[in-house]
C-alpha cells in the first residue's frame, strides 16, 4: 500500500482514500492482474494508484479537471501511469463507452449513484463485482436499495479506524470517519 502521506495533495479534490480503507477495498475486490478496473470520482488516485500496481488496464473517471490533474501527477510521481487512462467527464457518460470491466469502484458520485450502478453494471464481465465507499448514510442507503433492485445481493461492512498519535503521556487514539463499504457481484 502506498502510504497516505507519499501523495500529492490538493485542497479542493478529495482524496486519497485513507490507507486502510483501500486495504479493504482491494480485498473485497480480489483484484487478478488480468482484469479491467474503473475507478469513478478518483480525486487523487488512491485506488487509481493501488490497482494500477495489480492488473491490466485501469480507467481513472472524474469529471473534476483538478482531480485528473492531481492523479496524473500521483501516478507520474510513483512511476503507475503506463495501464491507466484518465477520463475527464461525468461517470454515466463516460461508462457507456468503455466495455468489458471486472471491477467498477465508485468513491463519489455527484448524487447519481443509482445510475452509475445501472449504466455499470450493464458492462460488467461475468464475475464482475461493483463496490461502493460511502461516508453519508443515505448513500449506503441507495446503493444496497439499487444493488436489490438490480437483483444483486449486495455485502456491507462499516470500517471504523483510530490512529495512534503520540502525546505527552501516552499515544491517544484519534478516529477517522466511518466509512461503509458496500458491494455486489456476478456471479
Amino acid at each position: 500500500m502506498i502510504p497516505d502521506k507519499d501523495f500529492i495533495k490538493d485542497d479542493k479534490v478529495p482524496g486519497p482514500t485513507r490507507e486502510e480503507i483501500r486495504c479493504l477495498v482491494l480485498c473485497k475486490a480480489g483484484p487478478r492482474e488480468d482484469e479491467v478496473v474503473v475507478d469513478v470520482g478518483c480525486g487523487t488516485g488512491g485506488f487509481t494508484l493501488e490497482f494500477a500496481k495489480r492488473v491490466h488496464r485501469v480507467y481513472a473517471i472524474d469529471k473534476n479537471p483538478q482531480a485528473i490533474r492531481v492523479t496524473r501527477e500521483n501516478l507520474i510521481r510513483h512511476g503507475l501511469e503506463e495501464n491507466v487512462e484518465l477520463i475527464n467527464d461525468d461517470a454515466e457518460e463516460a461508462l457507456k463507452k468503455l466495455e468489458d470491466i471486472d471491477i467498477i469502484v465508485i468513491g463519489g458520485s455527484g448524487g447519481r449513484l443509482s445510475k452509475i450502478i445501472e449504466v455499470g453494471a450493464k458492462k460488467l464481465r461475468s464475475r464482475g463485482r461493483i463496490i461502493v465507499t460511502s461516508i453519508l448514510l443515505e448513500t449506503r442507503l441507495e446503493a444496497v436499495q439499487t444493488f436489490k433492485k438490480l437483483g444483486f445481493k449486495p455485502g456491507i461492512i462499516e470500517v471504523n479506524i483510530a490512529r495512534g498519535h503520540l502525546i505527552e503521556r501516552g499515544t491517544m487514539m484519534l478516529a477517522n470517519n466511518p466509512i461503509s463499504i458496500i458491494w455486489a457481484g456476478l456471479d
